[in-house]
């Protein structure tokens, strides 16, 4: 019994965490849905979507596929990673389907494939697109451009890392250091005079994994397990003296999802076209 102890330690933690994510999941699932109500409802009343001056919702998205994404390719802090066509058709569905959303700023980490996301959303809207170093992705150091399955196979220092992202060798971020940076960086744009209700983070899957994890207060280690897809929204609602609502994470929107339906118009009886056949 003595010797499977860590084993049942390692089963009982991970235990936990499938738990503790179903239950973050299930929360966000019900104030999403009540969210989109809410929305919809000031829609109707109002013509467009309001929000209390004294709340904020970010938006945290991000980037579409990339060609590395597709080759399973560590791409950390490197330059010139563009969008595949697939991914710059997942831009436009996310801009799409956020137009109806006041988004009041557009920040993006200056990495081409954040920014080349961003452009999609600033369409048809009167922002500029600022520029934030420090949402940019984790620095892997020397593991940049190398591909997922053959580290695994190889490297022990990274399988140790993937376990434990909290420790790295010597030239990698750990988590804690980029989830510091990266939350420091979202609460000094949001604090700003100009940024408004809406303001809209445009980054990485490490990144909006450490967000979501400091605002729902899930321990760092875990953060990892949170799944972030490509042209994605993740959203967080927080309001003076209260503890911030996740609201969605790794949402993949379909156009008009926020929009009101539209009522069908009442199909005409039998007698009411032949009426109108004997007027054409």
């Amino acid at each position: 019994m003595i010797a499977n102890e860590p084993y049942l330690r390692h089963v009982w933690r991970n235990i936990y965490i499938l738990i503790r994510l179903y239950i973050i999941s299930l929360c966000s699932e019900w104030r999403f849905l009540s969210w989109r109500r809410q929305f919809r409802l000031s829609w109707d009343y109002h013509g467009e979507g309001i929000q209390d001056c004294m709340k904020q919702t970010l938006l945290f998205i991000r980037h579409g596929q990339t060609t590395w994404n597709a080759e399973h390719r560590l791409p950390g802090q490197l330059p010139g990673i563009s969008l595949t066509e697939n991914g710059r058709q997942q831009a436009e569905r996310l801009a799409v389907s956020l137009a109806d959303l006041p988004i009041s700023a557009i920040i993006s980490s200056p990495l081409e494939r954040a920014c080349d996301t961003a452009a999609y959303l600033m369409k048809d809207r009167n922002l500029e697109l600022q520029l934030e170093p420090d949402l940019m992705d984790t620095d892997i150091g020397p593991w940049a451009g190398q591909i997922i399955g053959e580290l695994a196979k190889s490297d022990p220092d990274w399988n140790a890392y993937v376990r434990n992202p909290t420790e790295a060798p010597e030239g990698v971020e750990t988590f804690p250091q980029v989830q510091q940076r990266v939350v420091a960086a979202v609460e000094r744009w949001r604090s700003g005079p100009d940024v408004g209700a809406y303001p809209a983070f445009v980054a990485h899957a490490d990144v909006i994994k450490l967000l979501v994890a400091h605002y729902s207060g899930m321990d760092i280690i875990r953060a990892g397990s949170i799944l972030i897809d490509n042209a994605s929204v993740s959203l967080v609602e927080l309001e003076p003296e209260k503890d911030p609502h996740i609201i969605a994470i790794g949402w993949s929107p379909r156009p008009g999802w926020l929009k009101p339906p539209i009522p069908e118009e009442p199909k005409p009886t039998n007698e009411s076209q032949e009426a109108g056949e004997q007027k054409m």
